[in-house]
C-alpha cells in the first residue's frame, strides 16, 4: 500500500509544479471559508436573537448573550479580515497596518447591526404581507430562505462597501449553496425587500434595486455582455429597479443603462434589454414583448 500511495503521489505532485495557477502554497493565509461561515452564522444569530437556538432565550440572558456573542464573532472576524488585507498590497486598501484596519472594520461591522436589524424588519414584514401562505411572522424567519439569504447579502454589502476582499463573497456563497440565492454582496438593495419562494433568484454586483420590491423565483438582474472580462469591472453592468416594481417568475432584466421605472410590473418569463417608465406593464405573449401602461390596460380589462 505504501508504495502505491508513494506512485500515486509522484504525478499529482508533478502537476503542482505544472499547472500552478490552482496552488495556493507558502505565501500569505487565506480567510477560511469554514470560519467565515461560523462567523457568519453567529451574525444571524446576532441580528435574530431566540430564532436559531436550540434552547428557549430568556430576556434575562440577554445583555450576557450578546456581549459574549459579539466578543466571539468580533476576535474571529479581526483574523480573517487581517488575513485578507494582507492578501493585498498596502497600497490597494490604502492602509499599512493591515492588523489596526482590521480591528477597525470589525468594529464598524458590528455597529451596524442595528441598522441591519432595522432593515431586516422591514423585510420581513415586506414577505408578511407579500405573502397570504405566511402563518406569522416568525414562521417566516425561521423557514423562509429568503430571509437568510437577504440578512447574509446586507452583512456582505457592510464589509464590500469597505473593500475587504473575499470575505463578503464567501458569506454570500455560503447562503446561495444553502437557499438557492445569489445575491451578489456589491448589490444596492433598499428597504422592504421580498423574494417570494427564491430558488434561482440572481442579483448582479451593480444591481440598484429600490425599496418596497418583490421578487420571484428565477428572476435574474445580469450583465449584458461579459466578453469584456475584467476590463469590465468597476462598470455598471447590472439594471436599476425603481421603487415598488414587481418581477414575476423567470424574468430577466439585463444591461446597466437599463432601468425599470417605479410601481412597473414585469411579467413572467420577460427577457427585457431596455429601460421603461414607471406605471409600466410587460407582458411576454408568444411573438413579441408588450409594454403597457398599467393604468390603461386595467380599465380595458374591466371594461372587456
Amino acid at each position: 500500500m505504501e508504495e502505491t500511495i508513494l506512485k500515486l503521489s509522484k504525478p499529482l505532485i508533478d502537476s503542482y509544479h505544472q499547472v500552478g495557477g490552482i496552488n495556493h502554497l507558502d505565501g500569505v493565509n487565506l480567510p477560511s471559508k469554514s470560519m467565515v461561515a461560523e462567523i457568519t452564522q453567529d451574525l444571524l444569530r446576532l441580528l435574530f436573537p431566540g430564532f436559531f437556538e436550540d434552547k428557549l432565550m430568556h430576556s434575562s440572558q440577554l445583555q450576557v448573550y450578546t456581549q459574549d456573542r459579539l466578543a466571539r464573532v468580533s476576535a474571529r472576524l479581526v483574523k480573517e479580515i487581517e488575513k485578507s488585507l494582507r492578501y493585498q498590497t498596502p497600497d490597494s486598501i490604502g492602509k499599512t497596518d493591515p492588523s489596526s484596519w482590521a480591528h477597525h472594520v470589525s468594529l464598524e461591522i458590528l455597529r451596524t447591526l442595528p441598522s441591519i436589524r432595522d432593515i431586516l424588519q422591514c423585510d420581513v414584514e415586506a414577505a408578511y404581507q407579500g405573502d397570504p401562505a405566511a402563518l406569522s411572522r416568525n414562521e417566516i424567519i425561521v423557514a423562509y430562505p429568503f430571509v437568510e439569504a437577504i440578512a447574509v447579502q446586507r452583512l456582505a454589502h457592510e464589509l464590500y462597501m469597505r473593500h475587504v476582499p473575499f470575505i463578503p463573497r464567501i458569506m454570500t456563497e455560503w447562503a446561495h449553496s444553502r437557499t438557492g440565492m445569489d445575491l451578489h454582496p456589491g448589490a444596492q438593495i433598499g428597504s422592504a425587500f421580498f423574494i417570494d419562494h427564491g430558488t434561482g433568484t440572481v442579483i448582479g454586483e451593480t444591481s440598484i434595486i429600490g425599496n418596497h420590491v418583490k421578487m420571484y423565483q428565477g428572476v435574474a438582474l445580469i450583465g449584458r455582455s461579459l466578453k469584456g472580462g475584467q476590463d469590465l469591472r468597476g462598470v455598471r453592468r447590472h439594471p436599476t429597479i425603481e421603487d415598488r416594481v414587481t418581477l414575476y417568475a423567470n424574468a430577466t432584466v439585463m444591461g446597466g443603462d437599463t432601468k425599470v421605472g417605479a410601481r412597473s410590473t414585469i411579467g413572467a418569463n420577460v427577457f427585457l434589454t431596455h429601460s421603461v417608465p414607471e406605471d409600466s406593464l410587460v407582458l411576454h405573449d408568444e411573438i413579441h414583448l408588450q409594454v403597457l401602461d398599467k393604468a390603461k390596460y386595467r380599465s380595458q380589462q374591466a371594461s372587456s
